[in-house]
C-alpha cells in the first residue's frame, strides 16, 4: 500500500468516526435537554397536586359549613312552622 493509500485509508477512516460520533453526541444532548424538561414538569406536577389537593380540601370544609347552617336554618323554620308561623 503506498502512502496516498494510507492517508486515505485514515482519512475515510476519520470520516467513519465523525459520521458515528457526531449524532451519537447530538443524541445524547437532546435526552439531557429532555430530561431536564421531564424533571421540570413532575416538579410542576406534583406542584399542582398538592395545590388542588388543599382547594379540594377547603372547598369540603366550605360545603360542611354551608350543610350545617341549611340545617340551623330548617330547624328553625320547623319550629315557626310548628307554632303557628306561616302555613
Amino acid at each position: 500500500m503506498t502512502e496516498w493509500g494510507v492517508v486515505g485509508v485514515l482519512i475515510a477512516l476519520l470520516g467513519f468516526i465523525a459520521a458515528v460520533v457526531r449524532p451519537i453526541v447530538s443524541l445524547t444532548r437532546s435526552i439531557t435537554e429532555l430530561t431536564v424538561v421531564v424533571r421540570g414538569l413532575r416538579t410542576d406536577m406534583d406542584d399542582q397536586k398538592q395545590s388542588a389537593h388543599e382547594t379540594h380540601r377547603r372547598l369540603w370544609q366550605r360545603e360542611e359549613e354551608q350543610d350545617r347552617r341549611l340545617s340551623s336554618h330548617e330547624q328553625r323554620i320547623g319550629v315557626l312552622e310548628g307554632k303557628g308561623g306561616i302555613r
